[in-house]
């Protein structure tokens, strides 16, 4: 089978080898701190102007933490409903408001990872936190814990897929948990199923860990070495038992594939050793694994009874040549977002991108797509950076000093850039 490369690792000399090294350093660090319990780009019609009368602005003040340009009047109008058939979340723009204030933080809430636990692991700014996505040409509702409680009430809400869907699943559990009495809650982490429950609304968040959503040998015993790796591309049975009867499906699969530009593919059961399996480009393998997905969706959803969502890839911030830093490391160190219109870097991979638009949109089932990927693109500031973990423990200060090697661009602090996605989440619903 001809092989065809990915154009994410197709990038010019002289770059291209720091550049490999560099998205090498940061998969390795993904996938050993990787906790299992604990088209193009998708498109969606504008709606036209609208002349929007604002019934209240916000206009932030500067404190010592505030950004000295940028800062922008946030305004709410919530008169006008968001409809996600007329408006497009992709454009738009982040807009810094002084008065914003999450709705929990890493202290208050007792399921954030302390891999995503920035403020608890010392990072010393908080403007990250204060920023707000506003699209081009309509509202984008506010996170309302009461109206996504009601939203889910009698229904289980499960996000499926690797740590970056944790990160999602994380953050919408927080936003929610605050306005529940603690003896009306209750959160069961398993290996692979951890469940959050809402006592009096009788529901569920789910997290179901699934990194390529088809079955893998490294699923549950991480194997590091991509080379080491089996993908079943033609099962998904062992995780889709979980998914069978969930009201809500949240999926998402990106990141591990893009560990390699092949992968070892098996059909049938897994063998003895590693005969059996067969070498694939990434894309073909990708292809073949959502097909294997989209066909159990499509066999197994009732669309009456079952919602289907996948979130588009989050980008990654490893070559902060991406943003004209030519001097930064990778993520290191960035305080605001990027304002050029339109940033796009070497972290997200259209043609994935575009496998997922493909196979979904020969589906019976409808999928929703969480569109997030330009959205996230532009914020280079809110990832954990050198204020994670690895292996379980916090970074050593020796380690913090060594960014290159250390500093985390993939994941996201919480509260944070995730909390955006839940927002669009919630407004879908």
């Amino acid at each position: 089978m001809g092989t065809i490369k990915p154009p994410i690792w197709r990038l010019r000399l002289p770059l291209s080898i720091v550049t490999i090294l560099i998205s090498t350093l940061a998969f390795v660090a993904l996938l050993t701190t990787e906790r299992i319990s604990s088209a193009a780009i998708f498109k969606f019609k504008s709606c036209s102007r609208r002349d929007h009368t604002v019934r209240k602005s916000i206009q932030p003040t500067r404190d010592e933490n505030s950004p000295e340009d940028d800062v922008v009047s946030s305004h709410v109008d919530d008169r006008f409903e968001f409809d996600p058939n007329e408006c497009s979340v992709t454009h738009g723009k982040w807009v810094f408001n002084s008065s914003f204030k999450p709705l929990y933080s890493d202290r208050t809430c007792p399921y954030v990872d302390r891999q995503f636990s920035c403020v608890r692991n010392g990072r010393p700014d908080s403007d990250y936190r204060r920023w707000e996505w506003q699209p081009d040409d309509c509202i984008l509702p506010r996170f309302n814990a009461k109206v996504a409680l009601e939203k889910i009430r009698g229904k289980r809400l499960m996000f499926v897929g690797d740590s970056l869907q944790r990160n999602q699943w994380e953050s919408f559990v927080c936003l929610v948990e605050s306005i529940i009495p603690q003896d009306q809650q209750s959160m069961k982490r398993g290996r692979s199923h951890s469940v959050f429950k809402a006592k009096g609304y009788n529901a569920t968040i789910e997290f179901y860990w699934a990194p390529f959503l088809i079955e893998s040998n490294s699923d549950k015993n991480i194997i590091v070495d991509p080379k080491k790796r089996l993908l079943k591309v033609d099962s998904v049975s062992k995780h889709a038992k979980y998914w069978a009867g969930v009201d809500i499906l949240a999926f998402n699969s990106y990141v591990w594939w893009l560990s390699s530009t092949t992968v070892r593919a098996l059909w049938g059961s897994f063998p003895n050793g590693e005969d059996g399996w067969e070498e694939l480009d990434t894309l073909v393998g990708y292809r073949i694994g959502l097909k294997t997905w989209a066909n159990w969706i499509d066999s197994n959803v009732d669309p009456n009874k079952t919602r289907v969502f996948f979130t588009t890839m989050s980008p990654t911030h490893a070559r902060s040549a991406d943003w004209d830093h030519e001097d930064g490391i990778k993520c290191f160190n960035e305080t605001k977002p990027v304002m050029k219109k339109g940033q796009w870097g070497t972290g997200s991979n259209k043609p994935m991108m575009g496998v997922v638009a493909d196979v979904a949109g020969k589906m019976k089932v409808p999928v929703i797509f969480i569109n997030i990927t330009q959205l996230s693109e532009y914020r280079i500031d809110g990832h954990a950076s050198i204020y994670n973990e690895l292996a379980g423990e916090l970074l050593t200060e020796e380690q913090k000093a060594d960014p290159f090697n250390y500093a985390d661009c993939i994941h996201w602090c919480l509260p944070g850039v995730p909390d955006t996605w839940n927002q669009i989440l919630l407004a879908y619903l």
